[in-house]
């Protein structure tokens, strides 16, 4: 197995640590009850309001991001609840699954794999139906590369019947791409320390309106680890009520950091100049893409692998050359690759692996330019970078 340290990581998460993330968590470690976790639970939570754009609550959890999703559904949702889940991949299904699981009533607005959801649509169908409890969304959808319109969305839920809910899926896309939580109207959004934040697995983050908190007081389904209310209460103290990973929180404490001092904006165009650069080099190989270019998203990129290309063997090559990239799930196993752009992310090591892909590519008898691929992702990368000023 080669050294982490050889690695060029291209999966959409866990994500590579930065070396001053790295050293902040083989910190020492500090009471979880004492002043000095407090103070930094404080600093992650407002720093992340403020890249979230909320003046709500921003909870830290002890668990993965398919946790965040399960509070999500339990603090705001009771047994038999009408809840339209909108799907198009795996972690909308996911969402849904777990809405099913404790007892919701769930219908899917599915969208084919591969597109985004359409505002339009989303409208005809939530005015032709009687009204639900809450929506579930899904920002960035890795499993496929495409993210969807979520402002537009929203936009379109908030105007519906009934007034629901509306319940963001944010692991992969919170921090990367343009999101405004409350201008957007968003009732509560959830993500994960390994993405865009820059920190090791074991984080779970979960930003909390005043609608998701109303409905927290009615809502029926059981909850202990992930209750919300009480991690709030803990939070008021600057603990929280169960053990929490420390040394995760040393390193997402200097990723907040990071994200603030760049500034949000230009950390949305950093990951987009990025995304397309990759876009522009996997094209150059040869491959396309599955997002159609509106769609695609900033932190992922899905590409349908060539014609009889058999991706267990293609994937063993690029891994013994230290490139890791993401095959595809579900259905689409064995037919897409999927590339990770996200945190602190640069075009030097996205040029890197799209060279080393591109002359796997062609040791496994497809014509792949990699030199070409290399000059085009430069290109776009450039052109996309703000003018100096001055």
């Amino acid at each position: 197995m080669m050294p982490a340290m050889d690695q060029n990581l291209r999966v959409p998460g866990p994500t590579p640590l930065p070396q001053e993330v790295r050293e902040a968590q083989s910190a020492p470690m500090i009471d979880h009850r004492g002043t000095e976790f407090g103070e930094m639970q404080r600093e992650i939570t407002a720093g992340l309001a403020e890249l979230i754009g909320t003046r709500g609550d921003v909870l830290l959890l002890t668990g993965s991001g398919t946790g965040a999703l399960e509070a999500a559904v339990v603090n705001t949702l009771s047994p038999r609840d009408r809840v339209l889940a909108v799907t198009i991949g795996s972690f909308g299904d996911r969402f849904a699954k777990i809405a099913s699981a404790f007892g919701a009533h769930v219908e899917r607005f599915e969208v084919p794999w591969g597109e985004a959801a359409d505002p339009a649509a989303l409208e005809q169908h939530l005015a032709a139906n009687a009204p639900y409890r809450a929506v579930l969304l899904t920002h960035n959808e890795t499993s496929t590369g495409v993210t969807n319109p979520l402002r537009e969305l929203a936009g379109v839920v908030r105007n519906a019947a009934g007034d629901p809910l509306l319940l963001v899926d944010g692991i992969s896309g919170l921090g990367a791409m343009p999101f405004e939580m409350d201008a957007w109207g968003i009732d509560l959004v959830v993500s994960a320390s390994q993405k865009a934040w820059m920190g090791s697995p074991g984080i779970a983050i979960a930003a909390v309106g005043d609608r998701a908190w109303a409905a927290n007081e009615t809502a029926g389904m059981p909850r202990v680890y992930w209750d919300l209310a009480e991690a709030r209460k803990w939070a008021e103290k600057g603990q929280t009520p169960w053990t929490p990973a420390v040394s995760v929180l040393f390193g997402l404490r200097v990723g907040v950091r990071r994200l603030l001092a760049e500034g949000r904006e230009q950390t949305w165009a950093r990951h987009a100049a990025i995304a397309a650069a990759v876009q522009a080099g996997l094209e150059a190989l040869g491959l396309t893409l599955v997002a159609a270019p509106q769609d695609r998203s900033s932190t992922v990129t899905a590409a349908w692998l060539p014609e009889g290309l058999d991706w267990a063997p293609f994937n063993a090559a690029m891994r013994a050359k230290g490139l890791v990239v993401a095959g595809g799930q579900g259905a689409w196993a064995g037919r897409i690759l999927r590339f990770g752009h996200m945190g602190g992310v640069g075009i030097d090591e996205m040029c890197e692996a799209v060279r080393v892909m591109g002359e796997t590519l062609a040791e496994h008898g497809r014509q792949a330019d990699a030199p070409g691929a290399v000059r085009a992702m430069r290109e776009v990368f450039e052109a996309r970078q703000p003018a100096p000023v001055g």
